[in-house]
């Protein structure tokens, strides 16, 4: 009855924990990536304003106009992406309502997609969900977690249409510079690929702010995608959004169109109240993080644990052969596995530093002690 599809994209193993997890009393939360900070009042009230005044029907498909505009603003002022208009930008449910529109446009059944590994579970599952393959490509720690160029090469073949890219990444925290995306650019454009970026960490840089792909690599196809669920801790209200280029926003319009018809127009007009307000709490957000994620690196350290240094994101990637489950049920410590991002993850876990400072040090040392 269920279609192959459906049947053989795998369940995420850090909602495998998770569940696990809701049912242990006053268990510690770090397994998911999710901002402990509410949501600004300032978005909150803009959208009890938008329903009082009867913006509860619906929009464009691509998102409402004042939306639009306030997203090419943003572009420019945080991104550096001058010039951008409104018609290249389409508005989604979340940022991974975005990344399926990007799939669903680019890739048929039989079709390849080239994914970080490790990287986000739903990078791969979407890809298998659509009938395409997702194929992980490796990278180089050495070389702040570049791609290995000659095994990215070696998954390239005639079915391969795009490659993603994720930067500041999920799980591991690097963040690319502008010389590395522009590498990337330039050996997908020697193959002839679209570039999905997926950015929606671009505002939780910890050390210096990201640079956006189709900047570093203009005249490459590109769809970024960002989301304002991390930056604003809007994760329940689902909105993010795309921008691409001229060829592909047709399509990944009529995706949306046929999938959602619109994001609710109440959550468009909270996330103009995001992007156009005072910008003072998402930097107070991100030097939260970037304490917390000092403090991790600190603690481990003193633990004799090895992580990762992020510079980018909210999460601690560790090295760690603990099982997860056993971990949670022992200490009621809950952390994602390593291996739910792909074959490169196994052996380590992943911390969320979107939780309170104490719960973090007490996840480490729970998992230097177990």
């Amino acid at each position: 009855m269920i279609s192959p599809e459906v049947a053989s994209t795998p369940a995420s193993g850090i909602r495998a924990v998770a569940n696990a997890a809701w049912a242990v009393p006053d268990a510690i939360h770090l397994e998911f990536g999710e901002p402990d900070f509410p949501t600004p009042p300032h978005i909150v009230e803009a959208a009890h304003a938008a329903a009082l005044a009867g913006h509860t029907r619906y929009g464009p498909s691509a998102g409402l106009p004042a939306l639009r505009e306030a997203i090419t603003a943003k572009l420019a002022r945080d991104n550096a992406l001058d010039g951008i208009t409104p018609d290249r930008v389409v508005v989604s449910a979340g940022g991974v309502g975005a990344l399926f529109s990007a799939y669903r446009t680019l890739l048929s059944a039989g079709d390849e997609i080239l994914v970080p590994d490790p990287g986000w579970t739903n990078f791969s599952t979407l890809a298998t969900m659509l009938g395409a393959v997702p194929r992980g490509y490796r990278l180089d720690p050495a070389a702040n977690h570049s791609p290995d160029y000659d095994h990215l090469e070696s998954l390239y073949g005639p079915r391969t249409k795009a490659i993603l890219i994720n930067s500041p990444s999920n799980p591991v925290g690097y963040q690319w510079d502008a010389e590395q995306l522009a590498a990337v650019g330039a050996w997908a454009l020697t193959h002839n690929l679209v570039v999905i970026s997926d950015e929606c960490y671009d505002q939780l840089w910890l050390d210096r702010p990201a640079v956006t792909f189709s900047a570093a690599a203009p005249g490459v196809q590109f769809v970024s995608v960002y989301s304002l669920s991390k930056s604003y801790a809007m994760t329940g209200w689902r909105v993010g959004y795309a921008v691409t280029t001229p060829e592909l926003v047709g399509g990944i319009t009529r995706v949306q169109e046929a999938t959602a018809s619109c994001v609710n127009t109440m959550t468009q007009h909270a996330a103009i109240a995001a992007l156009t307000g005072d910008q003072a709490c998402v930097a107070q957000m991100r030097d939260a993080y970037r304490g917390r994620r000092d403090v991790a690196l600190e603690t481990a350290r003193n633990l004799g644990l090895s992580a990762t240094r992020p510079a980018g994101a909210f999460y601690l990637w560790l090295k760690s052969d603990v099982s997860t489950l056993d971990l949670l049920h022992r200490t009621g410590t809950a952390v994602a596995p390593g291996s739910a991002f792909g074959a490169e993850g196994a052996g380590h876990v992943r911390l969320s530093l979107a939780a309170a400072q104490d719960d973090i040090v007490r996840g480490l040392t729970n998992i230097a002690t177990r």
